[in-house]
């Protein structure tokens, strides 16, 4: 059984039974400055909530239930129909001159190995952990089967016309090429190898 602890005391937007997708995305930031901001911000009435958190190590924390949903994205039929899974991660990095270490929008440092691409105007990523895409992958695939998802993946991160309508696991990156999460470092082929029992492909 997988170990899923739940976190805080967050309040849903709204509630619905049948959902058709999992959404994919990231903290932007470390997890411990991620989970207070969303319980501090706007002196505790934020409302863009994911339901789950995957830290680096793997953990996996329950912010509100499957079947509920809070104001992530701007669009509410977005929102009532889908799952979020945000993946501890800071997103693009920027080499800091004259220095070794890298920085990311906030400033935070980060000294570790990168990805190099160049994908939508950047060239450096922390990459994600071998066991946050297991854990990830282990956690969409319990809420596929508690929810009836179909067994389905876009396993890429560029957008994708009427990704809204796809039925599976879909990253947030699929819908704007605005989104930079997931990032070019996420190993799609290590998610979806926990579903080669299943039809769970592109």
């Amino acid at each position: 059984m997988l170990n899923i602890e739940k976190y805080g005391n967050f309040k849903a937007t709204g509630k619905q039974k049948k959902k058709k997708q999992i959404i994919l995305c990231h903290t932007s930031r470390e997890v411990e400055e991620y989970l207070a901001s969303l319980n501090f911000r706007y002196a505790g009435r934020y409302d863009k909530i994911p339901n789950f958190v995957v830290t680096r190590r793997g953990k996996i924390l329950q912010l509100l239930p499957e079947n509920s949903n809070s104001n992530f994205f701007t669009e509410d039929n977005i929102n009532r129909n889908s799952v979020i899974v945000s993946l501890e991660n800071l997103g693009w990095l920027e080499k800091k001159p004259l220095s070794n270490h890298y920085i990311n929008w906030k400033g935070s440092i980060y000294m570790e190995q990168v990805y190099e691409k160049k994908w939508r105007d950047f060239f450096f990523w922390q990459p994600y952990t071998t066991s946050q895409v297991e854990a990830t992958a282990q956690l969409c695939n319990q809420l596929l089967d508690s929810l009836q998802i179909e067994k389905r993946c876009i396993g890429h991160n560029t957008k994708v016309e009427g990704v809204s309508n796809f039925e599976g696991v879909v990253s947030r990156s699929n819908f704007d090429a605005t989104f930079t999460d997931l990032n070019p470092s996420f190993k799609f082929e290590t998610f979806t190898k926990f579903f080669e029992n299943e039809q769970f492909a592109q």
